[in-house]
């Protein structure tokens, strides 16, 4: 199914537009981060923070551009690469299916199996050598994946093979019927394991990760590993964080249904002052490797599968990010709903399933991670050490503590995520696919009301089931 790697290709940086083309996309960080401005000291001091943490430091030396010919003899020079399509070199078959702004992306398919294949490439490929861009993004996209699968194989497809001076990546490629999750979610499809698959991912990738479970040195390292990831991060900081709140010329909203909506958003102040306190916790609160781009775009789907790919904002970061981002965009396909219903299928059905998909993702996920925690609680995890807090009351308080701040930070990050997609940069196809624009800016008032009051009012709610109530 070669059209579910192109979506996510070409949605590859959906941080920033549904609409916008991808290099318009590329010009928007450029300016708003003064990527021209600093790209040359960006070279070259991004590839020395690794170095610090890793001894490696990635050039361009020994690096080439693969084509369909030239990567033949690639795969058949690496092993790795051609034992899962059976050393059968003659009968490959070649698709890229890259969309010519960034990556090179190819899908192989032998008799014997099938792979994929990503390279980045250091520079804008549909602007030209140019424009340079760090290639050392696909370190951290292939460090995150080889993380996450081995701590949730289920649901994160395997690395078979990682070449840092050719930048390159061959991994599963995820077969049919799988789809991506936001494009069921649009089509009105059930998935009954979803809950218990991505709650099972978030908590295995984010404990394990974490100081809970880690020494502090490992965690000081694994952190130092990833801090480099610069790029990606600003990026986010910018359009979740920063741009819905002010005049910014690449903000747009459904108007002029949602004009006021937008300005009410820029003078809201106590909006502000907490988004501000998110995006503090953002850039400073190092707990676990988070994805850094759990939104229904990066999850694929069949009724019983479910796999999480494209970690490239991967970093170590806020637990609660990862967690809010999904509920956030479950809360977005919920609201999206009526502008999708049709004359005798209301969906009403559906939004109770989805809304019964936001309880279970965040129960099962609080009874796994305190699970795992009780399990390892005489670890080596550094955080709070088994010989300080032994006794069954205080343990039990400390877990309250910890996972009712975790559910705040959940719920505030949730919010910035929704409150983003309607008046910034970066929209969502549950609602840019309503065509009749009242109907839509209807559907998106209602989430960006039911956002803007989360996020305010975060600290007062203690169980999902709360926050349900606000929305329904």
């Amino acid at each position: 199914m070669i059209f579910i790697y192109l979506e996510k290709e070409v949605t590859r940086f959906n941080a920033l537009s549904f609409t916008l083309s991808y290099c318009a996309r590329i010009k928007y960080i450029r300016q708003t981060s003064n990527f021209q401005r600093n790209s040359r000291l960006f070279e070259s001091s991004t590839p020395n923070f690794s170095a610090t943490a890793t001894g490696k430091k990635m050039t361009t030396e020994g690096f080439r551009v693969l084509d369909e010919k030239s990567l033949i003899e690639y795969i058949k020079a690496t092993p790795s690469l051609a034992s899962k399509l059976g050393n059968e070199v003659e009968n490959f078959k070649i698709k890229e299916v890259g969309d010519g702004n960034l990556n090179f992306v190819y899908i192989v398919i032998s008799p014997s199996g099938s792979i994929v294949i990503k390279q980045a490439i250091p520079y804008v490929r549909c602007i030209g050598e140019s424009w340079p861009m760090t290639k050392e993004r696909s370190y951290f996209e292939a460090t995150a994946l080889k993380r996450q699968h081995g701590l949730s194989p289920k649901h994160v497809p395997e690395v078979y093979h990682f070449d840092r001076t050719m930048s390159v990546i061959g991994m599963r490629y995820i077969e049919p019927p799988h789809i991506i999750l936001r494009k069921g979610l649009i089509a009105g499809v059930e998935y009954p394991l979803l809950a218990e698959h991505m709650s099972e991912f978030m908590a295995n990738t984010l404990f394990y990760t974490s100081l809970l479970y880690l020494t502090t040195t490992q965690h000081k390292s694994a952190v130092a590993e990833f801090c480099a990831n610069v790029e990606l991060c600003r990026l986010t900081e910018q359009v979740v964080f920063s741009d819905p709140y002010k005049v910014s010329e690449f903000n747009r909203w459904t108007t002029p249904y949602l004009d006021s909506d937008a300005e009410a958003v820029r003078n809201d102040k106590v909006l502000k002052l907490e988004v501000a306190e998110l995006k503090s916790t953002f850039c400073e609160r190092t707990q676990a490797l988070i994805h850094g781009d759990l939104h229904t775009g990066s999850v694929m789907v069949t009724h019983e599968s479910t796999q999480v790919i494209d970690p490239e904002f991967a970093f170590y970061g806020p637990t609660g990010f990862d967690v809010g981002a999904f509920i956030g965009n479950l809360f977005l396909a919920y609201f999206a709903q009526d502008g999708h219903a049709e004359q005798g299928n209301e969906r009403k059905a559906y939004k109770a399933w989805i809304i019964d998909t936001i309880a279970d993702t965040w129960k099962l996920f609080y009874k796994k991670f305190t699970s795992l925690w009780d399990i390892h609680k005489e670890g080596p995890g550094e955080a709070y050490l088994h010989e300080i807090y032994n006794d069954v009351e205080l343990w039990e308080l400390v877990k309250q503590k910890y996972m009712i701040n975790l559910f705040h930070d959940s719920l505030g990050f949730a919010a910035a995520k929704m409150i983003r997609r309607i008046v910034g940069v970066a929209h969502v196809e549950d609602f840019e696919s309503i065509t009749d624009l009242e109907k839509r800016a209807d559907c998106e008032r209602r989430a960006l009301d039911f956002a803007k009051n989360l996020m305010k009012k975060r600290r007062s709610f203690n169980t999902i089931t709360d926050v349900i109530s606000t929305a329904l």
